[in-house]
């Protein structure tokens, strides 16, 4: 029996083959760009604080980094994690991090530096930055060389600390008292701080009152108690609980009416009278430098930890007039910003 049809057979089955060739090519090419897209980098972001109020910080961590060629969305992701002053948060947010295997954590700030130096067990790089030593702080073992998996920037704000006793000084000539505010279980921080402002108040013929807070629950019996000193100022000093609450801090200043220096902006903008300390936008901006570096193949044991050097003065020139106080020419030229 002679069977027709076998010219038409051929061309069906190369119809077939051109159809499998296009489902393999399309199958391969889905392949090739979920490798291509799962090799984008991942910073995790970790950090004490909320976004309220870090506008400025963000913008120069992302300034740093697009110096390096990376923009969040287009060549990297960036997965962000704010503790919301919830310092406890802090560990689960960086084992989250750790466990999601991201390429490099960005700890932008003392608390969650510590949180992910923690945490890390594997060769994920950490960059810190830090108000702090961080040798002080554990963090690395030198800064030239910081060994390991981690290395970051760190401010001016421990070793200025006498500054912003003269300063309210300068501002206040005629208060003779001083009170200090700070963390006594702070084993890292308060000793120092404490040394240095003894000594900075003898210098001034000042006498110095402390104050100790240990947690939130302390603030309002602290204050109230200030007028018993008879403190003519206060000077707030390093540490994480204060950095945490530092709305919370300059708002009790306004209430009890009391001069106040601080190191940072957010302090000033949110009613305190004055702030001086290392640039928070200067450190996330090296900050995100080293981020990208490290993006790029460099390794954080031969990155040396960098020190934000710039210095910023703002002073609230509302609240000074509301407190009675008459700010020199002098020192209000000297500000980088001034609250009308």
């Amino acid at each position: 029996m002679i069977t027709c049809g076998r010219p038409h057979d051929g061309k069906a089955m190369r119809r077939r083959d051109f159809i499998k060739a296009i489902a393999g090519s399309t199958a391969a090419w889905s392949i090739a760009a979920g490798a291509q897209q799962s090799t984008i980098p991942v910073i995790g972001f970790l950090n004490a604080d909320s976004p309220q109020g870090y506008g400025r910080q963000l913008s120069a961590f992302l300034a740093g980094l697009g110096e390096k060629g990376y923009v969040d969305g287009r060549n990297v992701t960036i997965e962000y994690r704010w503790a919301g002053n919830r310092l406890d948060r802090l560990p689960a947010m960086a084992a989250d991090l750790v466990h999601r295997q991201v390429t490099v954590i960005a700890a932008t700030s003392t608390p969650a530096a510590l949180a992910a130096k923690a945490a890390v067990t594997t060769n994920i790089p950490i960059v810190f930055e830090t108000g702090g030593d961080p040798v002080q702080l554990g963090l690395v073992a030198r800064l030239n060389q910081p060994g390991g998996n981690i290395t970051g920037v760190t401010q001016l704000n421990l070793e200025i600390l006498p500054k912003k006793l003269e300063l309210l000084h300068e501002l206040l000539p005629s208060a003779r008292v001083i009170a200090l505010l700070i963390n006594p279980t702070d084993s890292v921080y308060a000793e120092t701080q404490l040394r240095e402002a003894l000594a900075a108040a003898h210098t001034l013929g000042l006498d110095l009152r402390v104050l100790n807070v240990s947690t939130e629950r302390d603030f309002d019996s602290v204050f109230a108690d200030l007028p018993l000193l008879r403190a003519g100022g206060l000077v707030i000093g390093e540490d994480a609980l204060f950095i945490s609450h530092v709305k919370q801090l300059a708002a009790l200043t306004v209430h009890h009416s009391v001069p106040a220096v601080y190191k940072s902006r957010e302090f000033v903008a949110a009613g305190g009278l004055l702030s001086y300390g290392g640039s928070g936008t200067d450190a996330y901006h090296l900050a995100g430098v080293y981020t990208g570096r490290v993006l790029k193949g460099d390794k954080p044991a031969d990155l040396p930890v960098q020190q934000a050097t710039k210095v910023e003065l703002f002073i609230n020139l509302k609240t000074a007039k509301e407190l009675g106080i008459t700010v020199p020419l002098p020192l209000s030229g000297r500000a980088d910003e001034v609250v009308e």
